[in-house]
């Protein structure tokens, strides 16, 4: 499964990047303007950084205005790719602009019916948001079942992307269902690679080497 980061953070995306862990990075317009700078170089930045997908969201919500941002979207770098919401205007923006080559990252989606009309209308990526169906008692996780078990009866050429991870948890489950994406916080990420365990045994053998080392110099002596 690949993992990317949901983040506009350039310094965070360049500090998980040299670990060898980051295959793509998502943005929204939300994380976009916590960062300085213009939403352009932002994204032309982050592209430079990673080799994988990129994804960038329009902001119009009609279909002339869609296809206008993501033609220009587009053309920042090659590993763009182009966001647009789960409604019915999206829906055909999606399918014009994917028949020009243009891949499409359909996000917002919280439904598998949601997720099924996004790949037929030509999304190369599905996003379900599984952390906000949480929050209103919902289980998300059932979405992103529903949406691999449809992808796998009918061979369909989107991948699903999980959206709106929350803890480490959610990215397990996602591995487990069989998922193709999970998108995340940095600080989930991190949060990955922590276990108390690890941590401890570390410890240990530093503290069992430094005794080591005293016992060796009071032989030799």
């Amino acid at each position: 499964m690949k993992l990317f980061l949901d983040t506009a953070n350039l310094a965070q995306i360049k500090k998980l990047n040299a670990m060898g862990v980051v295959d793509g990075v998502t943005t929204n317009p939300t994380l976009v303007a916590k960062e300085p700078g213009e939403f352009e170089e932002i994204v032309k930045a982050i592209c430079s950084e990673i080799r994988g997908d990129v994804s960038a969201e329009v902001v119009a919500t009609d279909f002339d205005g869609m296809v206008a941002e993501a033609k220009h979207l587009s053309t920042l770098a090659p590993n763009v790719v182009v966001k647009i919401p789960m409604i019915p205007e999206g829906l055909r923006a999606t399918k014009a602009i994917s028949q020009r080559g243009i891949r499409v990252n359909m996000t917002l989606i919280f439904s598998a019916n949601q997720g099924l009309l996004a790949a037929k209308a030509g999304a190369s990526f599905v996003s379900p948001f599984i952390g906000r169906l949480d929050d209103i008692g919902q289980r998300g996780m059932d979405v992103v079942e529903d949406l691999v078990r449809i992808r796998d009866n009918y061979s369909l050429k989107a991948e699903v992307l999980v959206g709106s991870i929350r803890h480490p948890q959610h990215v397990l489950e996602a591995a487990k269902a069989g998922a193709n994406i999970a998108t995340m916080p940095p600080e989930v990420m991190e949060k990955m690679m922590q276990h108390p365990l690890t941590d401890a045994g570390l410890k240990r053998f530093l503290e069992d080497w430094e005794k080591a080392k005293k016992a060796k110099a009071s032989i030799t002596v």
